[in-house]
């Protein structure tokens, strides 16, 4: 079977059916991907399935909705940012179950331009999936959003500090990923982050303290201060 922009999301499932393999869902479950629908194709492998089939929103949309690990991934490497809605986006955020489709999904939206919403918003949400997409799209934006104000992103760092305190491993490394992304995006973002990591170091929370200590650990590099412009490190806190 030839996919290309034609192909429908059933033709799009039948071959990717055909490219897993066990061993690749052998080696996701070694890094923590949820499996239980996953057909064991790699990321490589969809990302070409993707350039063959192009953009199609009505197509992704499906895709999603087969609840397929790589259909979903797929849904999200070529559904129209522009025509994602917000009640689609928090459809798909009530259905993610895996961090890594979890990290994909926040490429997508901040991309669609929905973080200013759906931050806060996912933030404040008690499920841990849901909750970790809102740091990952954070991270994400301190990447890629390249002219947005410094300001934005440092308006985020006390929902990181509410936040450092959750103990749940998949949120805790979004949490931490998030301020680290912060404070290396420029000078101007990387004091306060420092600053916030170096109090979340010394905070009697487990989870609070691993966070601080290992932003601390990266932010006060050389390879990082030198990128920056930054003199060397004068932090007193020991990772």
């Amino acid at each position: 079977m030839t996919l290309g922009p034609a192909s429908t999301a059933e033709d799009i499932i039948k071959r990717l059916r055909t490219l897993g393999s066990d061993e690749n869902i052998a080696g996701m479950a070694r890094f923590g991907i949820a499996i239980e629908t996953a057909l064991g194709v790699s990321n490589v492998e969809l990302r070409r399935v993707a350039r063959l089939v192009k953009t199609d929103h009505a197509r992704a949309l499906a895709l999603w909705n087969s609840g397929i690990r790589e259909a979903r991934l797929l849904a999200a490497f070529t559904v129209d940012p522009e025509a994602l809605t917000l009640e689609a986006a928090r459809q798909w955020a009530d259905s993610c179950d895996s961090w890594e489709v979890v990290d994909t999904v926040a490429d997508l939206l901040v991309g669609a331009r929905l973080e200013a919403v759906l931050v806060p918003e996912f933030a404040a949400d008690e499920r841990e999936f849901v909750r970790r997409l809102a740091f990952a799209m954070i991270a994400t934006a301190a990447v890629h959003l390249k002219n947005e104000p410094d300001a934005t992103l440092l308006a985020w760092l006390p929902l990181i500090e509410t936040h450092a305190t959750d103990q749940r491993n998949f949120v805790k490394k979004a949490v931490n990923w998030a301020l680290r992304q912060i404070g290396k995006r420029s000078p101007a973002c990387h004091a306060p982050a420092l600053a916030l990591a170096e109090k979340l170091a010394a905070s009697t929370d487990r989870a609070a303290r691993w966070t601080g200590k290992d932003a601390l650990r990266e932010l006060t590099t050389g390879k990082v201060r030198q990128r920056l412009g930054l003199p060397e490190s004068t932090s007193s806190i020991q990772a």
